[in-house]
């Protein structure tokens, strides 16, 4: 398998602060691990910087405009309580879109099997109109608009794994069809949608987990809701919003989940990729905020990838 992996220097650049737990150590953690003698088969790519029309495929000029009129230049700007800019925030957030848009074209066109972006800032708490949660831009939502319009693809799964729901990538899809959105997350949490009633156009499936359930509830619920829905729609490309923050040990959130795990939930999706998609997975870094078990657990999900 050819696995690409995504990171830059500009991601370190975002800075939010002491204290934060979105902080440029999440990939330092998980760009050491991935340093290891068993990835050394990883192609290790330099994203391009993203573009303005690529972010416009989700988020409207204004909102570009609204982040930059509020991009300090020096220290930090707070946007809500938890989302914050600093002088490198907008390149930071700009060189994920272009990750996102770049492991689609290699994905897409053959030159790779699949791709890992460990980007920063997150995204999938950014609404169109609206960042929040600390993401700017939703990065997932940028790929599959960007993979739907330019390749022309008719059926594009988004399957979210992040302990929290992933509002923003819910409010970019709710009434496109051609998008199954698939989230699994704790209730009650941050940002307190996700309920299993929110469907949109019978697109959005949405599995809320209770505090302290652990592998489990993920197996179990994994493969009565999410693995049907996927085997059903028959997506052509599949793409990941890997958070792992779902993680036991994580500090901002409840449930129980371990490294085997996210193994175990990597291996079924891949094998979900190989019947319908050729195998095209693009997975894109969400939360995680323990750094050694956010480290740990990414690896376990690469070393799937791999083919490991």
């Amino acid at each position: 398998m050819k696995t690409l992996y995504y990171t830059h220097p500009d991601f370190l650049q975002h800075l939010t602060g002491v204290g934060h737990p979105e902080c440029p150590m999440r990939l330092w953690g998980i760009n050491r691990v991935l340093q290891e003698p068993e990835f050394a088969g990883l192609v290790r790519v330099e994203p391009p910087m993203g573009t303005e029309q690529q972010v416009h495929l989700v988020h409207p000029p204004e909102h570009i405009a609204h982040l930059r009129v509020e991009l300090p230049a020096e220290g930090q700007q707070p946007l809500d309580n938890d989302t914050i800019l600093s002088p490198g925030s907008l390149t930071a957030a700009f060189r994920a879109v272009g990750a996102v848009c770049d492991a689609v074209d290699q994905v897409l066109t053959g030159a790779a099997d699949n791709a890992f972006c460990a980007v920063r800032p997150p995204g999938h708490h950014a609404e169109p109109e609206q960042a929040m949660g600390f993401c700017l831009f939703n990065n997932v939502a940028i790929a599959a608009e960007y993979a739907r319009q330019h390749y022309q693809l008719e059926r594009i799964a988004i399957v979210d794994f992040d302990v929290h729901h992933g509002n923003g990538t819910q409010a970019c899809f709710a009434r496109q069809p051609q998008v199954l959105y698939i989230s699994s997350h704790e209730m009650p949490q941050y940002p307190g949608t996700g309920y299993a009633t929110e469907t949109g156009v019978g697109n959005i499936i949405n599995i809320p987990f209770r505090a302290g359930e652990a592998g489990a509830a993920l197996r179990d619920k994994y493969q009565a809701l999410v693995f049907p829905a996927l085997e059903a729609f028959q997506p052509q490309l599949l793409l990941l919003s890997a958070g792992f923050d779902a993680h036991e040990n994580d500090p901002l959130a409840g449930l129980a989940w371990v490294e085997d795990d996210y193994r175990w939930l990597t291996e079924a999706l891949v094998e979900i990729a190989a019947r319908h998609c050729q195998g095209r997975v693009i997975s894109v870094l969400e939360g995680g905020y323990n750094i050694k078990d956010l480290a740990m657990s990414a690896a376990a999900h690469v070393r799937v990838l791999m083919g490991a």
